[in-house]
């Protein structure tokens, strides 16, 4: 892999797994029940709650983007790249249901990132329940200043390589627009996720790499290959089971019949953020994916977040190049715009 050097980048330190949900979208402007409620005691953020439901996993400020930024640089970071709370998107809702509040979160999304574009990029959201209609929201939120959107690694039962969503990825691919595929958080529905906090710290990672490798294996990869399209967590288990991808395709006519290349030449298109919560984890990762496919993301404001993340990059002892592409390189290239450094 050829580096550029760290001077051709710019050199602000950008998060690209922050959550937030601005003001306007919680329940003191709204009576929906996806709005979250956030309480406060003077200027502290006292609690959280969605649904009638205390939500003590949010442990750092979520809707205040002066005070996100403010907690953030005191951990070296410069740039938010702002995505929404994917509690609060409309994943099992009806098409025109989630399009309305779809439209919402862009509106005030946007209207965030516009106020400080010198610290801030943000992404949307879309209604995949149907196709069409999210890749026309698509062409909207790119239109609103946003960089694109965040989708959840199913949406109403269907992953994330199904047929049906080829004209939203056909979308994405034409306009460069970031998809950051982020789990639905609702751990298969299975009662053991509902013990130890296993629907977070197992089922998430294990959602990511079931949607990652659908993706791969129906072709979707082979068949856009300038698709940017960045993982949460690290890429969840993804990394553990891409030598039985590789394996299956060699093996089982199935596992072939939607892609002609080997899987590992599609899966290295994918870009994975730093969430891992275990150095030699992380090493492995920038060995893995090379250190032109990995993104600096902290996942603020939660409990599963890292609290340090450029620390968890600069303790890694990478040469300075590699390392400035995590910290910084990367999310330019990649929140450009269609063409532009590409």
């Amino acid at each position: 892999m050829s580096l550029p050097p760290a001077a051709a980048v710019s050199s602000m330190v950008t998060d690209c797994h922050v959550h937030l949900v601005p003001p306007s979208l919680t329940a003191a402007r709204g009576d929906d029940a996806w709005r979250p409620s956030v309480t406060f005691d003077g200027s502290r953020q006292l609690s959280v709650s969605l649904r009638g439901r205390p939500m003590p996993a949010v442990v750092a400020e979520l809707s205040r983007v002066e005070v996100v930024l403010a907690e953030a640089a005191v951990t070296g970071v410069e740039r938010l790249l702002l995505s929404p709370w994917v509690a609060t998107l409309p994943v099992e809702e009806p098409a025109a249901a989630a399009a309305a509040v779809c439209r919402l979160h862009n509106e005030a999304m946007a209207a965030t990132v516009a106020a400080d574009r010198d610290h801030l990029a943000g992404l949307g959201a879309v209604p995949l329940q149907d196709p069409g209609l999210a890749a026309r929201e698509l062409e909207a939120v790119l239109a609103s200043g946003l960089s694109g959107v965040e989708v959840t690694a199913s949406a109403a039962g269907v992953y994330l390589g199904d047929d049906r969503l080829e004209p939203f990825w056909a979308a994405a691919e034409a306009r460069g627009a970031l998809v950051f595929v982020h789990p639905t958080t609702r751990g298969f529905g299975l009662p053991v996720f509902g013990e130890y906090y296993l629907w977070n710290a197992v089922a998430n990672p294990m959602e990511t790499a079931i949607t990652a490798a659908h993706l791969v294996m129906a072709g979707v990869l082979e068949r856009h290959p300038g698709l940017r399209i960045l993982l949460a967590h690290g890429g969840g288990a993804l990394p553990a089971v891409v030598g039985r991808l590789g394996r299956a395709w060699a093996t089982r006519p199935e596992a072939r019949a939607r892609l002609a290349e080997p899987p590992d030449r599609s899966w290295r298109r994918l870009h994975f953020d730093t969430v891992t919560h275990d150095p030699a984890l992380l090493a492995h990762l920038v060995a893995f994916a090379g250190a032109d496919h990995v993104l600096l993301g902290s996942d603020r404001p939660f409990d599963m977040g890292t609290e340090r993340p450029v620390e968890a990059v600069r303790q890694l002892g990478l040469p300075p190049e590699a390392e400035a592409l995590i910290l910084w390189g990367n999310a330019e290239r990649l929140l450009a715009p269609a063409g532009a450094g590409r």
